[in-house]
This record gives C-alpha cells, structure tokens and sequence, in this order.
C-alpha cells in the first residue's frame, strides 16, 4: 500500500485555502486510507474533510471546507494506491507478450483489475474477481464495466486464457448484469481458433446468457513480429469478410430478439476485406469507439461537423497504466497539442497509420486538394500493426526524414503518453517539427484550415 501523493493544488480551491501543498502525502482522509482514487473520490465529496498528511516527514493534520459542491482542488499521483490486480492468465494473443525488451516497465503491466475497467475502460476477463469484488461493485455503482468474453464455451475460453478458471469466470458477468451494472463485451477473434463455428457459438450464447449486454465489439487480434506463438496469425481478406458477415448476419437476429445490434465487427474487419464501413447510425451510441468500432464514421461526422465529438477518452493502447489521468479517462485530459506559428502558405502533411490513411486521405484532400497523407509504415512492431496508436518515434523520425522541409505535419496526440511515443522518445527528437492534434475529426479540420485563404 502507498500513500496517494498530491501533484497539483488549484489555485483559490478548497485545498488550496486549507493550506494543502504540492508533495503531500495522504495518510488519511476522515480516518481512512483510500486503496485507490474511487474511495479517495467518494471521501473527497464530503463537505467538511480532515486530512492526514505528510510533508517533508512531519505528520499534520489539515481541515478542508468545501462551499456550494466546489470541487476539492487537488489531484493525486496515481489511480491505485494498493497493489495493481496483474492477470494471470497466459492468453495465446495477448499484446504485452508480443512487446520487445527495453520499453518503460509500465508498459508491460498486465491488469485484470475491474478498478481499472471502471477508470479506464480496461477489459477484465474476471478470473480473478470474488463476492467482495461484486459487493463493492454494486455497492459504489462501477458501472460501466469492460469485460473479455472471448468465447461463452467453456473449454474454448479456457484454453484461450490458458486458465481453468475461464471456463467458469463468465458466471460473475451474469451477476454483474443482474445487479444491473452497465457491461460492454469483447472478442478478440483469433483465425483458427474461436471464428467461424465457435464465434456464431459465441453470439448464441450471448443472446441465450447475456443479452443485457449493452455492447459486444469482435475485435481482430494483433501479431507483432515480437510474436512467439506459432498458431498466431493475421486475418486472410476472406476470413475478415467472414467475420463481418457473420457479425452483420448476428445484428439482425439480436434486432429481432432484443431490438437493438448489441454486436459489432471493429472497423478493422471493414479495412482488412474492403468493404464500405455501416453508417453511423447503425453503431448505436458508438460506446465501443476507443475499441475501433464506428470510429472511421465518428471521425467524418466529427470532420464535417455533423458531431460533437469530446475531447479525451482512453485514447491510445497504453494510457491506462501511463500517462493517464489518475481519475480515469473520465476526467479532462490535455490535448497536449504543440502550438507552432507556421508560415501560411505552407504545405500540411498529415501523419497517420496505415489503416487511419485510408479513413482519412478523402477527408482531408476535400478540404485541402494541396494536402498530403501520409501512411507511417510500424516496422517497430512489424505484422500487422497498422492503428496509428502503436506508432513509434522511431519509426515516425524515419518517415520525416525523408520528408521535404517547410511543411506543417500534424500528428495525432493519441499516439503519446505523457508526451513520449512507446520507444521513449518525443516530438523534440523528430527530425521536423510536428503539430501535435487531438484525435478527432473536428479537430483536424480546424488545423487543416490554418493558412487557407490567408
């Protein structure tokens, strides 16, 4: 157990009146060490609170006020102040595996915390979540929750997680949903081993067992060249397009039966089989969006401004665990944009993955006939790694390089944590100067329009 430490004071705030400072350690909120920001959360709302602090190894206690529901005015280092609950299944298609030595040792945390599915819109396959985890659940309202389901065979779950304990765990997700929490699925489809007949098994079972499901994204997996399992492979076209037809085949039976999609292929499968992405009506409230299911849809409204698309969301593979706000992607998140003056008349080149080019390329030469996309190539990962969330600093200083001077390249913020690509390095380290723009339609318009008719 550590002790929350506070890393900002805002200014004229409750805390900021009662004297808290930048480096406290909280040893006690009202008598109670919170194990992580949702209790610290709840005990932050009271509206007289006594702290507990340390500072500078003297022991104070401070009395907090707060008026009218202000808010408390501090943030706090980290998300969880007790120990991290790690997986411990040994998934065949599991990402972390596939990560090369050398990277930040946070990256290569494995969580099956559902604290962190609540926070941050993690998938918990809940192997290892107990009676008091459900209480609690219940108890302070966690809800939504983002649950791994994989397959609903028993034996075909299990021996995907690499863990008996799969082949039962799928229990608690009927609980959850009995207790009325908010569930969103997922299914990792992997070629060989749960499409086909097994993920039509998989669809049945989620009507007969779990049609309360507010959501269910089948999702491809991802095989770096870091991958050492043999039965590991991308999608052919044809198996992606299986995929979708069966998925599409599966909406209208749940339509018929509950009156709404409830499953969604990612568009991913889409891409990989090219076929025209579903309009964006038929991806509902589009909650599975960070997941890649009605992004390619939310991006173009939100480019031609039929949509409001916020700001923040978990955004990018690794926020969870670095770089994310300890209050969950809930809270406000800076865009983390770098502001440049550039010369009007300058040329703009937008950086993007391999599958956002093909998303984004008509969008902006619609606006912009003079503008370029350009499709960064991930030889960091290899395979078959193409969402511009995994690119790397090294990879995109390869591609400037060879790029000419004086244009503007904006580059999508979700590939940063905490201002650093996965390999360590920064935009400072690129060799152009970059623009670094909020992930969203809307927002790459506005910067696309920078020079126009100027």
């Amino acid at each position: 157990m550590t002790l929350p430490r506070v890393v900002a004071v805002a200014p004229g705030s409750p805390a900021a009146r009662a004297g808290l400072q930048m480096g406290d350690q909280i040893v006690a909120m009202d008598g109670q060490l919170p194990r992580d920001v949702i209790e610290y959360q709840l005990l932050a709302d009271q509206p007289v609170l006594e702290f507990e602090l340390r500072r500078g190894g003297l022991e104070m206690s401070v009395m907090v006020e707060r008026e009218g529901g202000e808010p408390l005015g501090i943030e706090v280092d980290a998300a969880l102040f007790d120990r991290v609950r790690t997986c411990d299944n040994h998934c065949e298609f599991c990402f972390i595996h596939q990560l090369p030595k050398g990277l930040r040792r946070s990256l290569y945390v494995r969580d099956d915390d559902y604290r962190l599915s609540f926070l941050y819109g993690n998938f918990t396959t809940l192997t290892r979540f107990t009676e008091a985890d459900l209480e609690r659940v219940v108890t302070e309202g966690l809800s939504p929750l983002w649950v791994s389901i994989h397959a609903t065979d028993p034996e075909v779950r299990s021996r995907m997680l690499r863990n008996r304990r799969g082949a039962t765990s799928l229990r608690w997700l009927r609980a959850l949903l009995d207790h009325g929490i908010e569930v969103h699925g997922q299914v990792v489809v992997c070629p060989g081993v749960n499409d086909g007949p097994t993920l039509d098994d998989t669809l049945a079972g989620v009507l007969d067992r779990f049609p309360e499901l507010a959501s269910v994204a089948c999702v491809p997996l991802g095989v770096s060249r870091f991958n050492t399992e043999a039965s590991m492979r991308p999608h052919t076209q044809s198996e992606a397009g299986a995929v979708v037809d069966l998925v599409e085949d599966w909406q209208q039976t749940f339509i018929q039966a509950i009156g709404r999609h409830l499953v969604y292929a990612s568009d991913e499968y889409y891409l990989l089989c090219g076929r025209p992405f579903p309009p964006l009506v038929a991806y509902g409230d589009v909650a599975q969006h960070d997941n890649g299911v009605g992004m390619a849809r939310s991006f173009e409204a939100g480019f031609h401004g039929s949509l409001d698309v916020p700001a923040g969301g978990p955004g990018g593979f690794f926020q969870s665990v670095d770089g994310a706000p300890a209050a969950g992607y809930r809270a406000p998140r800076a865009a983390g944009s770098v502001t440049l003056r550039p010369r009007r008349s300058a040329g703009v080149t937008v950086l993007t993955g391999a599958y956002g080019a093909d998303v984004i390329r008509p969008l902006v030469l619609s606006v912009r006939p003079d503008a370029e996309v350009l499709p960064v190539a991930n030889s960091f990962f290899g395979g078959n790694i193409g969402v511009a969330g995994l690119l790397t600093g090294c990879d995109l200083a390869d591609a400037l390089q060879k790029a000419p001077l004086g244009r503007r390249y904006l580059l999508p913020d979700v590939c940063l944590s905490g201002g650093r690509f996965l390999d360590g390095l920064g935009p400072e380290d690129l060799p152009r100067p970059v623009e670094v723009v909020p992930a969203d339609g809307a927002s790459l318009r506005t910067a696309l329009a920078v020079g126009v008719d100027g």
